[in-house]
């Protein structure tokens, strides 16, 4: 039951200002929304379901800070299939993975470059991306080629190249998610998430994390993962401990810390949304996201953080110490740019192509039955939409195929179907991370049994694949059509693995 005793001058703008909100909706702002920008609130998140088309993100992110001039309007935006913005036009860029193949510091800041210059047309100047995590796990099911890599030392040079092309922009970056998410077996969208490994292994993740606030990354986002090594109790997002004594003191962090949203299960299934809140902000975090569209649960949210005030439990000086480090950043990054320089359209599929790894180079399957099976999108990153099978067919309008995105009720009688439709002509089998996904093994299996000349595709990570993408973006999958098709050839010299 939230009290209503009055809290002292300003504090209660100052717990709005530690909150971000999502919202449904394209052209108005709900009222609930416009109550707690009215309030302070600090920021909004952008999704899929904000987006209609450039003009319209335009239109509301204005309306948005007609309200409030310095309300932080941020996205997910991390490149690769990861984002929000494909009907608002995003500059088609892979991601993180690809880059770090690539290995190319420089064309990694092009394509920063773009995916910032875009935002700040559209009135958006937060993007909580580049990933830090370093993807360690073969069978982590979230960072994968959201990450630069498993080096360290590639990871921090790509880091900080993405933070300062970003910066340059006038956009805030965000490295995301402390102190590393790449050592789980869970993703912490569905349940909670441990790294289990000793202190001496989580070294080599705190690496990036601490080139990037040598390279000035205004925010990090924490992890809603438990490191028993580091803090046996809690996730990242609700330690002192890792986000204090690691963060703050010993990596030097000033920035704004926030947390990843709060409704993910690893928070909200244990803790609730509402303690998870209050929590975190005591443990050091300064802003909290809830990206649901659902105002019940962000008041609530700020009602355990206003009657944490209110009886103690939440000291008073932290609040106003978070609100402080928000209102900074709302000072250098709220104002969108007014006017725009273009950016290089190019760098992204320039970027894919040279991320792509064969073995050995295959002919050219002018004419064949694409078969791409990968798992649904994410429903909290994915624009989703990509398939290979579309960008062989604007190649080559002669090839067929079918996407498959989950198992099928009867396998025996896909199987045939395919076999049937590819009779005599080249057959393509890709698949997305076919170690997570038994089915995607299976299928592949049975199709290879009876037509042991197909090509097999990787859009993932790789697994054996005569192609491999890195990533499932539309500009790595356009590469790898290059490639099946013979529009681009490949030197087996430099593109081996």
């Amino acid at each position: 039951m939230t009290h209503s005793a009055p809290l002292p001058p300003g504090l209660d703008e100052a717990a709005h200002r530690c909150l971000v909100a999502g919202f449904a909706g394209t052209t108005t702002v709900p009222d609930p929304l416009k109550r707690l920008i009215d309030r302070g609130l600090g920021g909004v998140i952008l999704f899929t379901r904000n987006v209609r088309d450039a003009q319209q993100v335009r239109e509301l992110t204005d309306t948005l800070r007609s309200l409030r001039p310095d309300l932080i309007v941020a996205i997910d935006n991390e490149g690769g299939g990861i984002g929000h913005l494909v009907g608002a036009g995003a500059p088609e860029v892979p991601g993180s993975y690809a880059l770090g193949v690539a290995d190319d510091p420089a064309l990694t800041a092009r394509c920063a470059d773009a995916l910032a210059g875009h935002l700040a047309t559209l009135g958006i100047t937060a993007s909580y991306a580049p990933v830090a995590d370093l993807q360690h796990d073969p069978r982590n099911p979230i960072v994968r080629t959201r990450s630069f890599g498993a080096d360290p030392a590639l990871a921090a040079r790509h880091l900080r190249a993405w933070i300062a092309a970003t910066e340059r922009r006038g956009v805030a970056s965000c490295a995301k998610h402390f102190p590393g998410h790449g050592g789980t077996e869970t993703d912490s969208h569905h349940g909670i998430a441990v790294d289990p490994r000793p202190y001496d292994e989580l070294r080599a993740d705190l690496e990036p994390f601490r080139a990037a606030v040598g390279a000035g990354v205004p925010m990090i986002m924490s992890a809603h993962v438990v490191f028993p090594a580091l803090d046996p109790e809690r996730p990242a997002t609700l330690s002192r401990r890792i986000l204090g004594d690691l963060l703050r003191h010993e990596l030097d962090f000033d920035g704004v810390l926030v947390s990843d949203a709060l409704e993910m299960k690893a928070i909200a299934d244990r803790y609730g949304e509402a303690a998870g809140a209050r929590i975190a902000l005591a443990a050091g975090a300064d802003q909290v996201i809830v990206a649901v569209p659902d105002p019940e649960t962000t008041l609530a949210c700020r009602d355990a953080v206003l009657d944490a005030l209110r009886s103690g439990v939440l000291a008073e000086e932290r609040v106003r110490e978070a609100a402080g480090r928000v209102r900074r950043l709302a000072e250098r990054y709220a104002a969108p740019a007014r006017a725009v320089d273009g950016w290089d359209a190019g760098a992204g599929l320039e970027a894919a192509r040279r991320a792509v790894r064969v073995r050995p180079v295959p002919r050219a399957v002018r004419g064949a039955h694409v078969v791409d099976l990968f798992p649904p999108p994410h429903p909290a990153l994915n624009w989703g939409g990509e398939d290979l099978l579309t960008e062989v067919r604007a190649l080559d309008p002669t090839a067929t195929g079918t996407a498959v995105t989950e198992e099928p009720a009867g396998q025996a009688a896909v199987v045939e179907g395919i076999l049937r439709a590819s009779d005599a002509v080249p057959l393509v089998v890709a698949t997305c991370d076919a170690g997570l996904h038994p089915w995607q093994e299976r299928l592949r299996a049975a199709l290879l049994a009876r037509r042991p000349d197909a090509v097999r595709v990787d859009t993932g990570l790789p697994e054996g694949g005569a192609l491999c993408s890195y990533g499932r973006g539309r500009a790595n999958l356009r590469a790898v059509a290059e490639v099946l098709t013979g529009a681009r050839l490949l030197t087996a010299a430099v593109r081996r693995p």
